[in-house]
Order: C-alpha cells, then structure tokens, then sequence
C-alpha cells in the first residue's frame, strides 16, 4: 500500500466507508448539526417575518402621509408615540375645518373616530370595530366597495345615518341576503348600509372587512364625546411633506394657543424605527439559536475523541503501512466535515420546512430565511468541525504504530 500517493478522491471515499461503518455516532452528530443550523433558519426567518409584517402593515397606511395624534412626544418623525396620546386639549372637527384654511400643501384631509360597539340585523349581533371618518378617508386609503358606493361628499359636521361595512359583516349579519339600502343597529341608533367594502382592506391598524365606517359627526353622537382619535393629511402632489408637517405643527399652534399638544409623524417614519427594532431583533434571536452550533461542534469533538479511541488498531495498521501523521489527520478532520456538511444542509432543509409551514398556518406574515443566516450558519457548522475535530485528529496523528496495534492509546 502506497500511503504517500493517497488523494483526496480515496480519503473521502474512506471517510465516507467509515461513516457508514459507525452509524450510531454518524447519526447523533448528523442530528445535532441539523437542529443546530434548522434552528438558526428558523428563528430568523420568525424574526424577519415579524418585520415583514410590520412594514407591510405600514406601507398600507401609505407612506407619503401625515398623521396627527392627540398629545404631545419630543419626536415628531424619528419614532412613534404611544397609541394614545396624554392629551391636554382634544383635536375636534372645529381643528380641521380650520386647517381646510390654513394648510396650502393639503390635498385631503381625513379625521378619524373610533371605537367598539354591538352591532344588530336580521336577529343577529355582533361587536364590530366602528370607524368614524368622511369620504376623504376612502381616497387616501384608496377603499372600493364591492356593491353600492362610499361616502356622499358633505360637511364633517353632518350626522347623516349611513355606513359602510366589511364584507365579514355582511356575511355575519345578512349572509347571502342584499346588505345595501338594510338598515342596522349600531348602539341605540339605526343607520342605513350604502356599500360593502371589498377585499381586506386594513388600514389605520383596523381590520375594516370586519369593521364599519360611518360619519365622524355620527361617529361623535354615537360615542357621545368630540374629540377625534386621529387626523390623516395627505400632502398635494409633489409638495414638500417635511414641509407640510411643520406647517400641520404651527396650525396648531395656532389654534391652541400656543401650547405644542399634538404629535406628527409620518408613516415611514415610524416604519424605519420599527425596522431597526426587528433588525436587532433578527439578530438577537440568530445569535441564540447560533449557540447551539457550538453546542454541536463540542458534540463533534467529544465524539471524535471516541472514535479516535475505538479505532486505535486501525490507526497503528494505516501507519504500519506508511501513512504519514498528515494522512491520519486528514481522515478524521474530512469524516468530520462531511458530517458536518450532511447535518448542515439537513438543517437548511428542515428550517426551510419550518418557514413553508409557517407560511401556510399565517399566510400574512412573510416568513422569510435570510440569505445570510443560512451561509452564516452553514459557514460557521462547517468551521466548528473543523475546529472542535483538530485536537481529536491531532491526538490520533502522534499515535506510535506499536503502540497503537496493541490497542494503547497515548
């Protein structure tokens, strides 16, 4: 046997015979480096379909909108306010008529109202999301309605008894029946269905296929208080935002006498906040799940040490017939990193399963593997083999061929 002319084409092809040989140990460190690298897959592609998620609740909201919230925070663009701001004084339907004035750069403008109340038809009821609103709310969130029609073009202070629901709220409350021109109950007061809305249509963080939207003015008599749980401003065409926004800020100034007590922001403003958030996030929780790789390359060694001590006589008889420390060492640092290899793509594949499952339970959130966790993972598994394998090859390569034929191992 020629030891000194073994290529790399036999080596490999040794490894593999032996990996064969010792099943077991071959299948616990496949295992370990499967769920080590699956869960590192996995728990980033959960981080960045959260983020997914978030942005694309955003980016319905629009991004080219400016948004104003009761109560004041010493940001107004770099990062979100509470859901609901510590108001000093309520932005009323008074405030935006007066901004119809004031704001040049404003092509609509949309107050909002909202809350929670039972509604009733045909023997059944429900509580349903209410969103008080006007017609310029339809055009800025770009709502269509799959039967009847939106909002009539009228002054924000008329109380007429006319909504338009959710296509769950019609299924909910008249099934197969016509919903428009059918009256419902919203509280103690009836109002009339003048379209259904089609598709989802999320917007404002509401579900408005399982909502309704009425009114402001109706909204305001419905809830019985005035002041309004948001104002959405959407800026002309090619108009400066940032300057739109500071001009929304100085109205307001204006009209509360001087005290700063509202919040502006803009949509992605916030989207960029939360964005770095869910980056860290996708991070942090990689990072975790990368632990376990170690965890594994610790496995790798331990069991590499077995198998230099199980296979002592196989090592003084390849050195009997010449093999050099070198050859030995490369053995079992290749047996080590083509399980290694094997148990890091078992791992992408079962993340992989992970994320397509997770897709079809919640279809909403994009779950999505980044590139660079499964290279970073695969990378790093390979390198753990390598290097939790050396101290075990090593210690097989110094064994004395005498020595190591009687089964002593020095």
């Amino acid at each position: 046997m020629n030891t000194q002319g073994i290529s790399w084409r036999d080596s490999i092809l040794f490894a593999g015979a032996v990996l064969r040989r010792y099943r077991f140990r071959t299948s616990m460190m496949l295992l370990a480096m499967t769920l080590a690298v699956g869960s590192v897959v996995a728990f980033t592609a959960l981080g960045e379909g959260a983020r997914g998620y978030v942005r694309n609740e955003f980016a319905s909201m629009g991004t080219d909108l400016l948004v104003v919230m009761p109560g004041r925070k010493e940001t107004t663009g770099g990062g979100g306010p509470p859901p609901i701001g510590t108001a000093t004084r309520d932005v009323t339907l008074a405030d935006v008529k007066a901004l119809h004035t004031r704001l040049h750069g404003a092509q609509r403008i949309a107050p909002l109202m909202a809350g929670k109340v039972e509604v009733s038809a045909n023997a059944r009821t429900r509580d349903v999301m209410v969103l008080g609103t006007n017609a310029d709310y339809f055009a800025i969130r770009e709502l269509m309605v799959m039967n009847g029609n939106v909002f009539p073009e009228i002054d924000n202070d008329v109380a007429q008894p006319v909504c338009v629901i959710g296509s769950k709220v019609r299924e909910e409350l008249f099934g197969n029946q016509q919903a428009v021109g059918e009256w419902v109950k919203m509280g103690d007061r009836r109002f009339r269905v003048i379209g259904v809305l089609s598709g989802k249509a999320d917007g404002s963080g509401f579900d408005l296929s399982d909502g309704a939207l009425i009114p402001v003015a109706s909204a305001q008599i419905l809830f019985n208080r005035e002041g309004l749980f948001r104002v959405i401003v959407q800026p002309r065409a090619y108009y400066d935002i940032d300057k739109l926004q500071q001009e929304l800020l100085a109205a307001f100034r204006e009209l509360h006498q001087g005290e700063d007590d509202v919040t502006v922001v803009k949509p992605d403003s916030m989207m960029k906040t939360f964005d770095n958030i869910f980056s860290a996030l996708t991070l942090g929780v990689g990072a975790i799940a990368g632990i376990s790789l170690l965890v594994a390359g610790v496995l790798v060694m331990n069991l590499t040490l077995i198998s230099v001590s199980q296979r002592t006589k196989e090592i003084g008889l390849l050195k009997a017939l010449g093999a050099s420390d070198h050859h030995i060492r490369r053995l079992f640092l290749l047996e080590s990193l083509l399980l290694c290899l094997a148990g890091a793509l078992c791992g992408v594949f079962a993340g992989e399963l992970l994320v397509l499952l997770g897709r079809i339970l919640w279809p909403s959130v994009p779950f999505a593997a980044p590139w660079w966790a499964v290279i970073t993972s695969m990378g790093i598994a390979l390198f753990s083999g390598l290097v939790f394998a050396w101290l075990p090859a090593s210690r097989a390569a110094r064994q004395q061929p005498v020595d190591a034929l009687a089964g002593k191992l020095t």
